[in-house]
Formats: C-alpha cells, sequence, structure tokens
C-alpha cells in the first residue's frame, strides 16, 4: 500500500515549516508532495499532485482555504488551519470536517491526525453544505484602505485606490501612484496579506500591481509577459510563477 501523501497550503512559512515537522514527528509516514503560500498555488498543487489530504489555512491570498476546499471536496480530505473562528470551530466540532488552530496546539493537530488517518480508508465527504454554511456566515474580511508614505520629507495619506503598484526597494516598498512615488517601511510581503487579493495582484517577488491599473498585457519576443499601465508610461514585468493570472489574456 502506497504512503498517503499531502499538501500544506499556509501562507505563514514560519507556520508552515512548524507544521511540516510536527507531522513528520506525528505520522512519519506521511509524504508531503507540495507546500503553498496562496490559493491558487494550493489548488494548481491539487490539480497536479492529487493528493491524498490538503491541510489548508482559512485565509490565504488569492483565494481562501473555504474557496480551495470548494474545489478540493469530494477529492481529497481536508484539514482547516485556523486562528481561532467561532463561526468555524462550531462547525468543526460536529466531526464533518477537521481542524488545527493556530498557534499549532500539538494535541488538537494529534487528534486531527487521528482521525484523518480514519477516514483515510474511506472516500473523502462531500462537504458542499457544510462549506456553503461556512463561505456565508464567515466575517468579511477588512483590508488596508490607506497608506501614510514619505514623499520626499513629508508624509503623505495615500488610498489604496490611488496606488498603480507597489514594488520593494532595498529595506522599503515604494508606492507609485499616477502622479507620485513614496516609500513606506513595511516590506512587501507584510503589505500582501493586507491588501485585497481580488484587487492586487502580485504578479513578480518584488511587485503588487491594482489590476484596475492594467491597460493591456503583452509578451515580448522571449515569452515574457509584460503589463501596460493605463496612466504610467513604464511597463511592469511578469515572472513565470504568476504568468497564470494572465493566460486567459
Amino acid at each position: 500500500m502506497s504512503p498517503p501523501t499531502a499538501i500544506l497550503a499556509e501562507d505563514e512559512k514560519v507556520l508552515r515549516d512548524e507544521l511540516r515537522q510536527r507531522l513528520g514527528e506525528l505520522w512519519p509516514e506521511l509524504i508531503v508532495v507540495g507546500e503553498a503560500g496562496t490559493g491558487i498555488e494550493a489548488l494548481q498543487l491539487l490539480e497536479k499532485q492529487m493528493p491524498d489530504l490538503m491541510f489548508l489555512d482559512i485565509q490565504m491570498p488569492g483565494l481562501t482555504g473555504l474557496e480551495v476546499a470548494h474545489q478540493a471536496q469530494g477529492r481529497c480530505h481536508i484539514v482547516f488551519v485556523t486562528a481561532y473562528d467561532a463561526y468555524a470551530v462550531a462547525a468543526f466540532e460536529t466531526g464533518a470536517l477537521d481542524y488545527v488552530l493556530k498557534p499549532l496546539e500539538r494535541e488538537r493537530l494529534r487528534l486531527a491526525v487521528d482521525r484523518v488517518r480514519q477516514r483515510l480508508g474511506s472516500a473523502p465527504q462531500n462537504i458542499e453544505v457544510l462549506l456553503r454554511d461556512l463561505i456565508r456566515n464567515a466575517e468579511p474580511r477588512k483590508y488596508l484602505r490607506w497608506i501614510n508614505a514619505s514623499v520626499g520629507h513629508l508624509m503623505q495619506l495615500i488610498t489604496v485606490d490611488e496606488v498603480v503598484y507597489f514594488q520593494a526597494d532595498a529595506k522599503y516598498t515604494r508606492v507609485v501612484t499616477a502622479t507620485c512615488e513614496a516609500l513606506i517601511k513595511k516590506p512587501l510581503n507584510e503589505l500582501r496579506n493586507e491588501l485585497d487579493p481580488s484587487v492586487f495582484w502580485q504578479v513578480h517577488r518584488s511587485t503588487i500591481v491594482n489590476a484596475n491599473a492594467i491597460a493591456g498585457v503583452s509578451r515580448d519576443m522571449l515569452g515574457h509577459i509584460n503589463l501596460k499601465l493605463k496612466r504610467r508610461d513604464e511597463k511592469l514585468n511578469v515572472s513565470e510563477s504568476h504568468a497564470h493570472l494572465f493566460r486567459q489574456m
């Protein structure tokens, strides 16, 4: 019999590493076949690896764990990794789904592992109704609405709607609008988790663009994707790892 396989989907790398380590201690025969930091990456790994189970963070950039689970349900077993959410834990406690609380609790993880190991011999449950209830009852996530940024020697209030793109710049992040550029000290990776992923798309490890500011998409002679902006002259490069965002364009 082949050893069980799993995908770990969690946007915090430190927590993802801790989860992998603890699973190795509690379930040494489990093989982690992929790790994802976003919901989109999790779906791509699901299609590629067809795992026996997925550990899904509920709040991830791109797609939430609940949205990924909607695609994965019936295809693999699911364990949610979540900060305390009363609506979610109440549903999980019915036994239909397993969960692990953040920060990771060893005994809760042990219980989830024991329960999912027992379920591996049967087909994954259809949890469509439960997922619909969880999504409907989830509190809307509050995203960043404005930024205090340095423009020369002055501090300027910039609403996120004005931003064309953010770009990592040494220990700062450049905030680029149609008419000016500013700097903030917050790292790009930290900023990414505060932005609405349906509007702000990471297109390169150093660049997050406002989708509403994209005028067009083109490819150069080498097949690299470039973005033309509505109110800026420069073009933005799209890395291969983020090219999937534009394949349908």
